[in-house]
């Protein structure tokens, strides 16, 4: 087997800016929103112009949520982009998700609300996007819009969609793995590398995440079975917007690493330049995202969406204290006369405090460096770090050990909650060890890393 660079890009959420993204309604929007939305035409046509010039590979994969919410408009123009680049001489292979679907898609043509948009059906997808992986497949199961693609001597790409006419983010049902087993079953027949392209991913990106309903694809664990104990080690993912490495190993003793990689236009921003170097070894570096036209004020195109996310968490974290049931709504919560009162005091601490204050309150020690830091800018970082991976607050960290330390103080909060504590998916979980580890990674670093899948 020869060496086999690709690239993977997802969540390009494509909006066709001419539909209306501006007015009150709009920045009122965008207030608590992670990802760009007026910027997004203009990321992705920077980003498709730098992958046609890169000499990196001629291999692009894309993990689905093409568009933004599905507006037809934004398919045909993102179609057009991806013409484009497969005229550059770059092959493609894209999986479509449910954003790519409409889910009641709109837009902000200057009004003071959202309005409707025209979007697009599933059954129209292959219409739409069969030259970019689907016309070229060795297998094809137009049902789910999945497919295998022969992407060089020895390598195989499984594109898997958990989609169809009849709903989105479905479990994968027994006749689909079926069809999934037959496909690893060639592969391995026919002595070929064969590895994983889906929107969902099958592990949580960081812990914390697992208590996400729709952060994981569902059932997982009998997608993580079918793929490990039959050949397919890996899998590329997208749809949380986060840089997350993760491996499990199954029942059977087979190691299985999900890739997740964050979106093209909304912070941590980066594209994923793999090589396979043999069998069993795969090379994964993150490259941002390019700088794109608009006015930036001077920032670089990570530096604005970091403002564009960091904005959001400090909208939401003042929002405890100023509104608290708008925040519960926004986070999943429903509001209740109770949780408003206890939102409302936390949010009131969060913003009042300092490192050194909360630490006191906890009689916990905050050392000097970090004493006077706002809790909010702390808090703030915390969670970004969640999304960009490679969270640097681990116990050998001042910000680490102080936050640590409280959540020790929290025992007895912990030892209750864990009787109850289940992760989305039924998993029993520790809290103490679901916070650390979302703190801090202790693992496989979330953005270069070296893979061996066997």
């Amino acid at each position: 087997m020869q060496e086999k660079n690709f690239i993977l890009i997802t969540d390009t959420h494509f909006f066709k800016n001419s539909l209306g993204a501006y007015g009150d309604g709009y920045e009122a929007f965008m207030e608590r929103e992670q990802k760009c939305f007026a910027e997004t035409e203009a990321i992705n046509r920077a980003a498709f112009k730098f992958l046609e010039s890169c000499d990196f590979s001629d291999t692009v994969l894309i993990a689905g949520d093409l568009t933004f919410n599905g507006e037809k408009e934004s398919h045909y123009e993102f179609v057009k982009l991806l013409e484009s680049l497969r005229n550059s001489g770059k092959k493609i292979y894209v999986v479509t998700a449910a954003h790519d679907i409409s889910l009641n898609p709109y837009c902000f043509p200057g009004s003071d609300d959202k309005m409707p948009a025209e979007g697009i059906k599933f059954d129209d997808l292959h219409g739409l996007y069969h030259a970019y992986g689907y016309d070229d497949a060795i297998a094809f199961n137009k049902e789910h819009m999945s497919y295998v693609a022969q992407i060089s001597d020895g390598i195989r790409l499984l594109v898997l969609c958990n989609d169809t006419a009849e709903g989105r983010s479905l479990a994968y049902d027994d006749e689909f793995c079926g069809w999934i087993k037959e496909q690893l079953d060639k592969a391995k027949a026919d002595g070929q590398l064969i590895f994983a392209m889906e929107h969902y991913p099958v592990l949580a990106g960081q812990p914390i995440l697992s208590l996400i309903k729709d952060a994981r694809q569902k059932e997982a664990q009998k997608l993580i079975d079918l793929l490990a104990d039959n050949g397919c080690s890996l899998i590329f993912t997208g749809h949380m917007h986060n840089q997350s490495i993760n491996v499990v190993e199954t029942e059977k003793g087979n190691k299985f690493y999900d890739v997740c990689t964050g979106s093209l236009i909304g912070c941590p921003a980066f594209m994923r330049f793999c090589t396979v170097k043999d069998e069993k070894t795969i090379e994964i570096k993150s490259v941002p995202v390019p700088d794109f036209e608009w006015d930036t004020k001077g920032k670089t195109c990570e530096e604005y969406l970091q403002a564009q996310f960091d904005s959001m968490i400090l909208n939401l974290l003042i929002g405890l204290r100023d509104d608290p049931p708008r925040t519960m709504r926004k986070i999943g919560m429903k509001p209740s006369p109770v949780l408003v009162k206890v939102f409302g005091k936390l949010g009131k601490g969060i913003c009042n405090s300092s490192v050194g204050k909360a630490a006191k309150f906890f009689h916990v020690k905050a050392e000097p460096e970090i004493k006077d830091m706002p809790l909010l800018d702390l808090l703030t970082n915390v969670v970004r770090y969640v999304f960009c991976g490679d969270q640097p607050y681990t116990d050998k960290t001042p910000e680490g050990r102080v936050l640590l330390a409280i959540v020790k103080k929290l025992s007895p909060v912990i030892r209750i909650a864990n009787k109850k504590l289940h992760g989305s998916q039924g998993e029993q979980l520790d809290l103490y060890e679901v916070i650390k580890h979302s703190f801090g990674n202790y693992g496989i670093p979330d953005n270069n890393a070296t893979i061996i899948l066997k």
